[in-house]
């Protein structure tokens, strides 16, 4: 792992989260107490940032640091808040096109949709805080840079974020293989968000509730799925080109 990319012990932390650094999780030892340990919590409760508890050997295996029961992840990017990107979108006269991953936790996969996300003109990708892959070097090689250029947020609330993005005008599509419309049968010359599930799980039945179309990719082979960065492709470029069309 990079040194740079890691935080070591309790204090130094509390330190870096005071100073304003972006932690992309936080590994805790299992049983840890004390007044530092508690204080360290209640930031992160506070600010919601994505933790796991882990057995001391996870630690250990991790860093030999002498990392006092906590081993940080600094986040390679900076989030951003969607409640600021949809009303610069909006102001700027552009028609709002957002890109949803649920739990997506390929960091290849992540890397790959952000590059034609940023190639397709997409205004912002969004990913629940828990259950997605992290956003680390290798999804920003993957991405080619695109992580870099493409603003990103991580939501802690993913039901809410997709509400939001509703109550802002958005219409909300998902790509799922449980209906007959097709792609190209969608009006994308409208403010609109779309999901993307997991290869192994798709949507949650719970986002799914809250979107105002439902579309698939037809397949003409005998595998039944395409990888979910290549259909994120195909439908984000659909889109494309029908808001390229004079």
């Amino acid at each position: 792992m990079k040194k740079e990319t890691y935080i070591y012990g309790i204090r130094p932390t509390i330190e870096a989260i005071k100073a304003g650094k972006e932690l992309e999780k936080i590994f805790l030892q299992n049983g840890l107490k004390g007044d530092g340990f508690r204080d360290l919590f209640g930031l992160i409760k506070e600010l919601e940032i994505p933790f796991q508890f882990v057995p001391i050997e996870k630690l250990n295996r991790l860093s030999r640091q002498n990392h006092q029961g906590v081993i940080s992840y600094v986040s390679e990017i900076t989030y951003q808040r969607l409640e600021d990107i949809v009303p610069y979108v909006f102001e700027q006269g552009r028609m709002p096109l957002f890109l949803i991953l649920d739990r997506v936790t390929d960091v290849r996969n992540v890397g790959s949709i952000a590059r034609t996300a940023e190639c397709s003109g997409v205004d912002g990708l969004i990913f629940p805080a828990r259950g997605s892959a992290q956003i680390n070097s290798d999804a920003i090689k993957t991405s080619a840079g695109a992580l870099y250029k493409l603003p990103v947020v991580r939501s802690q609330n993913l039901k809410e974020s997709i509400q939001f993005l509703r109550d802002s005008g958005l219409i909300i599509a998902a790509a799922t293989e449980k209906t007959e419309k097709e792609y190209t049968q969608v009006d994308f010359n409208r403010p609109m968000a779309l999901i993307m599930g997991s290869e192994g799980e798709g949507i949650s039945e719970e986002y799914l509730k809250l979107t105002d179309e439902v579309v698939r990719i037809p397949l003409h082979g005998e595998i039944e799925s395409l990888n979910v960065s290549v259909a994120a492709g195909v439908i984000l470029f659909e889109a494309l080109r029908q808001r390229n069309i004079k």
